[in-house]
């Protein structure tokens, strides 16, 4: 079972809305994401770049997560 990421660094501050939303989108990057040339795993290296495990293969997507 995947381990769901909290915001618990920010305490009482920005609302709640605010902190379950970073904690979304931090969950997401987390992520192994999807190659789109050969369906296996990639992992993100920076924003927006991210590298295939298996073929190798560097490409663009969206910052945070590989967009469909």
């Amino acid at each position: 079972m995947a381990k769901k990421l909290t915001s618990k660094g920010f305490g009482a501050r920005y609302g709640k809305r605010a902190r379950e939303k970073y904690a979304e989108i931090e969950d997401k990057q987390r992520k192994k994401q999807k190659c789109p040339f050969c369906d296996k795993k990639s992992k993100r290296i920076s924003k927006g770049i991210f590298k295939c495990t298996s073929c190798g293969k560097k490409f663009a997507s969206g910052a945070f997560y590989v967009d469909k």
